[in-house]
């Protein structure tokens, strides 16, 4: 008994002498992660509570008012029309990068000086802000001075209207947004290939396995887990989207490309209801979280599948 209680002793003498630096370890570490939490919530809880006034640019003094914001947008033509713009925005857009960056990435595979340079100059267009990539655009498209609109008028189509015709604006934004972030997709795809291992397609090319059976059975479920998360960004970076449609029709013509971000901009900053906009935003907020959380669950089965558990 005696001995036990020296021990215990001993061991309390030697909790205590364990140094301030390693005590305050822990509250160190979680502090910048505590911070940033707070810093994240406090913005979220405002719009929150603004969301349920009718807070306005326009007066100095608001009231609470309840669900009234949020049940006007709910019976609104305007918002359905804005959330079926924005899915098929996204949608479109995160579909067509993904199989341009995996049909780039798989063309690229290969260790030529070719090759090198492409690698290279693929990355240029995601050094340039959105904004900037849609005003050369907007002057390559241009009717009178544009080179693609010089080519079209070469095949025999004048006066393509690019932006400025209902019809045409979505094929006009996508074609800009997948210049500009094809390359991100790409570049994802293309570490995923290079990550891995010859064995296996080795083996498939000595039993005579087509391309497609062994991009279909060996290279995709392989690179799977890295194209989910191209998906995953592309996607939630989708929705969001606000430069490239802004800076090029504004969300017109009409309402043609009214996006949740474009609505919620012009009810806060053009008509300055900051109250009426702030459930458009937080709407928007609650697509991106269920959507990401699908596709992070997926990426997990995914990556516990490529790995064999």
């Amino acid at each position: 008994m005696a001995t036990e209680a020296y021990e215990e002793l001993e061991e309390e003498h030697l909790t205590n002498k364990v140094p301030l630096k390693i005590k305050m370890r822990p509250f160190i570490i979680l502090g910048p992660a505590f911070l940033l939490t707070i810093g994240i919530l406090i913005p979220f809880g405002m719009a929150i509570y603004f969301s349920l006034t009718n807070y306005s640019f326009k007066y100095p003094d608001y009231v609470f008012v309840g669900l009234e914001n949020w049940i006007a947008m709910l019976t609104s033509a305007d918002f359905w029309h804005s959330v079926g713009v924005t899915l098929l925005y996204a949608g479109l857009a995160t579909l067509i990068e993904t199989l341009l960056g995996i049909g780039i990435a798989l063309l690229l595979n290969r260790e030529n000086i070719l090759s090198r340079a492409l690698r290279i100059i693929l990355i240029f267009p995601l050094v340039i802000a959105p904004v900037i990539a849609t005003i050369i655009w907007q002057l390559m498209t241009n009717n009178s001075v544009g080179i693609y609109s010089d080519w079209l008028r070469q095949l025999g189509i004048s006066n393509f209207n690019w932006g400025a015709d209902p019809s045409t604006a979505l094929f006009t934004v996508l074609i800009i947004d997948a210049w500009v972030f094809t390359p991100f997709v790409t570049i994802l795809v293309l570490a995923g290939l290079r990550s891995l291992p010859k064995a296996p397609f080795e083996s498939a090319m000595i039993d005579g396995g087509s391309a497609w059976f062994t991009f279909k059975n060996l290279t995709l479920p392989m690179i799977m887990p890295m194209l989910i998360i191209a998906v995953l960004f592309r996607l939630m970076l989708s929705l969001q989207m606000f430069d490239i449609i802004f800076a090029l029709t504004r969300g017109g013509p009409g309402d043609t490309l009214m996006t949740l971000p474009l609505t919620a901009y012009t009810e806060a900053f053009t008509y300055k209801e900051l109250g009426v906009s702030l459930p458009f935003m937080l709407i928007l907020w609650v697509f991106v979280y269920f959507l990401s959380h699908y596709i992070v669950k997926y990426w997990t089965h995914t990556q516990n599948k490529a790995s064999g558990k």
